[in-house]
């Protein structure tokens, strides 16, 4: 049985149509001025029921299996940049997932369910200045103060920072536990006293994202804000980073083949030495090589998220996803820049735009070295020093 069904293909259509008539005339101004509306994009998405695809009905979701948040992720990719797709991702796919599944009613109520209608605009608190991919070493904590926590400490590159309403924060809770046992998920708005917001960072790509730096200062938040149970919080990080890697690499693919097929374009009409650029076989030779590898990735992709909804552990899998799309990423943005010549190194050009944006994908959720770490470990290749 195939993954996608006539049902995907009107959702894929359903996206196009937003992108076409709302997101693409305007990317370009949205990348000049570092950021673009989020609330007003989210909602426009939240409006025909695309934010929570995967979630309850009972919540405003539509119930579907996560073939369809796939498939969404592909068509993303026909936006003109990386930063919208981007935080679009971060909403459905990296600061809910662990709300939706652990929170309580609540907390459902309260952010999950004006969250999927594109009301609320979410971002996830993971990485912080000393804590990127090593998620273990967070150093925000929380204390209790009567029914409240108080958060001090900071968070660093949090893609809708600066105009998110609420963050899915990973914290320190409990004193004296194992750096795995000792944190926890917490929703924390973002208008609370005490919450510094004012740094926003400037990036080499991913500019249309709003990216910030974000400190708490005696920030107060009710203990109802604890997404499921105190000391569980790393746990459900990385049932969310799973979802996440799985949701850039599907994102990813359609990136790649629009860079392909701008520079199949481009060089054969580059005219150089009384030929066409793409008529030199080794041009040409590359561009199919690589365009065997993204088919390799697709079909990858596709297979991890068949087994993810037939209810299987993917962790390898989608760390292999991940792995895969962001080396991919940069080996075809690096290529399709080349053999753009002089015109791939300008602003202008549609290939230096996803070089740049597709950079991040080596890195974000996790870089490619933990990546690799985690497949040695779930492989059983680890040497046993490394195994404690």
């Amino acid at each position: 049985m195939p993954l996608f069904s006539e049902e995907h293909a009107l959702l894929r259509k359903t996206v196009n149509q937003i992108i076409d008539k709302h997101i693409n005339p305007h990317v370009d101004e949205w990348e000049a001025a570092g950021a673009f509306p989020a609330h007003e994009v989210f909602k426009l998405f939240g409006d025909q029921g695309l934010l929570g695809l995967k979630y309850p009905e009972e919540h405003g979701g539509g119930g579907l299996d996560y073939s369809y948040t796939i498939a969404m992720a592909e068509e993303l990719s026909n936006i003109n940049c990386g930063g919208v797709p981007l935080a679009i991702g971060v909403q459905t796919d990296m600061c809910t997932p662990a709300l939706a599944r652990f929170g309580s009613d609540y907390l459902k109520k309260e952010i999950l369910e004006p969250s999927i209608s594109g009301d609320l605009v979410g971002c996830i608190g993971v990485s912080e200045v000393g804590a990127g991919s090593d998620v273990a070493s967070v150093k925000t904590h929380a204390r209790k103060d009567g029914d409240d926590f108080i958060i001090n400490g900071g968070k660093m590159w949090i893609t809708n920072g600066y105009q998110a309403d609420w963050m899915c924060c990973l914290v320190n809770t409990v004193e004296g536990a194992a750096p795995h046992k000792s944190k926890s998920l917490i929703v924390v708005p973002l208008d609370a006293k005490g919450v510094d917001r004012s740094t926003k960072l400037d990036k080499l790509g991913m500019r249309s994202s709003d990216t910030a730096q974000i400190f708490f200062e005696d920030v107060r938040v009710p203990q109802r804000n604890l997404i499921g149970q105190e000391g569980y919080g790393f746990i459900y990080q990385m049932l969310q980073f799973q979802e996440e890697r799985l949701w850039g690499a599907a994102n990813s693919i359609r990136a790649i083949e629009r860079m392909l097929a701008a520079t199949i374009e481009y060089t054969g009409q580059r005219q150089a030495f009384g030929q066409s650029i793409l008529d030199n076989q080794y041009v040409h030779f590359k561009l199919a090589e690589l365009a065997t590898e993204a088919e390799a990735l697709k079909a990858l992709v596709y297979r991890t998220t068949e087994l993810y909804v037939g209810g299987q552990d993917v962790a390898k899998l989608a760390s292999m996803c991940k792995l895969k799309s962001g080396r991919l990423c940069r080996e075809v943005g690096d290529w399709c820049v080349q053999f753009h010549g002089g015109m791939g190194y300008m602003n202008e050009s549609f290939v230096v735009r996803g070089y740049r944006d597709g950079r991040l994908v080596s890195i974000g959720g996790g870089a490619d070295e933990v990546m690799l770490g985690i497949i040695c470990k779930l492989m059983g290749t680890l040497p046993k020093r490394a195994k404690k």
